[in-house]
């Protein structure tokens, strides 16, 4: 049974998954991580989703401020052994609903192209591909999405 948790940036679960994913980027991306790095301070993130198996941190994701009514989503990442069982798709959904109690209508995010895993995650959950924004303008490595968040029907 998979639990939610909803942390900051403080908290030391989020901060070691962080810590695992800024290796596995650093691998992929190798001398375009200095410039990716520069974009993923924890500081301004203040909205983060832990998920949890049995006691054990195994996901993290993150939405920030981006501008009025926009959420971006930052630091999406899965152990190894817990990939490609749904576990990403959860954390993201979870995103989406705090993204919406926060007023946003809207969430983006950017990805590269050697995270094809990220890549297709995100196509399933309903992300269309924009435009890179951003400091991503131009940087053909990235990838940039977006999702109109529509409140669920009671």
């Amino acid at each position: 049974m998979l639990e939610l948790k909803r942390v900051d940036s403080d908290d030391l679960d989020f901060r070691k998954l962080v810590a695992m994913l800024d290796i596995e980027l650093a691998e992929r991306d190798g001398e375009d991580n200095a410039f990716y790095s520069q974009f993923n301070s924890l500081d301004a993130i203040r909205s983060a989703v832990l998920a949890y198996a049995e006691g054990q941190a195994i996901a993290c994701g993150a939405i920030k401020y981006f501008e009025e009514g926009v959420r971006e989503v930052k630091r999406m990442f899965v152990l190894p052994a817990h990939r490609g069982k749904g576990v990403a798709k959860q954390v993201l959904a979870a995103l989406e609903a705090w993204a919406l109690e926060q007023g946003s209508t809207r969430c983006v995010l950017e990805t590269g192209k050697r995270q094809p895993e990220a890549i297709r995650l995100y196509a399933k959950c309903g992300y269309s591909q924009i435009p890179n924004y951003g400091q991503y303008i131009g940087v053909d490595n990235s990838v940039c999405f977006e999702k109109i968040l529509m409140p669920e029907r009671r």
